[in-house]
């Protein structure tokens, strides 16, 4: 190589080297940037975005919330537990006696001899208020969701804070 070549190799690796630092300061810079945006964007998120969520969740999905978990309380206890047990009452008591007659067994003071085997009145009872706590609990929810298309959108529209 010619000491011309070699001198114009020697400029282009030094220009190289000083376009390469120039984009790592670069590159430093922007992560700089980028993070104080993240940091700006989780103020604005604590600051502004957050009470406003916290404000309309207040106003107005919790009250639909308790209207729906007061009136599942009110069907459960008032309507549904009364007539559930009631009918269930009933049913065990008549199958009760059908056990016995097809066994042969009699009635002692209100009890059969025998025990019997399965689920006893308990289980069945509580199987039956899960099933209506779940049914409650599930309409609830249905009455939160369907109540406002607009829930989870701000009255006023944010604006981008001021620098």
């Amino acid at each position: 190589m010619t000491r011309k070549r070699k001198k114009e190799l020697r400029r282009l690796q030094h220009d190289a080297t000083e376009l390469w630092e120039h984009q790592q300061e670069l590159v430093g810079h922007a992560a700089g940037v980028a993070r104080e945006a993240g940091r700006q964007l989780g103020n604005v998120g604590r600051e502004q975005v957050l009470p406003v969520v916290q404000d309309t969740y207040n106003r107005r999905v919790a009250p639909t919330l308790d209207r729906g978990a007061k009136l599942g309380r009110h069907v459960v206890d008032d309507k549904l537990v009364p007539i559930v047990g009631g009918v269930v009452g009933s049913a065990l008591t008549a199958w009760d006696v059908a056990n016995a007659k097809r066994q042969g067994l009699t009635f002692s003071q209100g009890r059969i001899v025998k025990k019997k085997k399965g689920p006893g009145l308990g289980s069945v009872v509580a199987i039956i208020l899960g099933a209506a706590a779940a049914a409650g609990v599930l309409y609830a929810a249905w009455q939160a969701l369907r109540t406002d298309d607009e829930l989870w959108v701000a009255d006023d529209p944010l604006s981008a804070p001021d620098a």
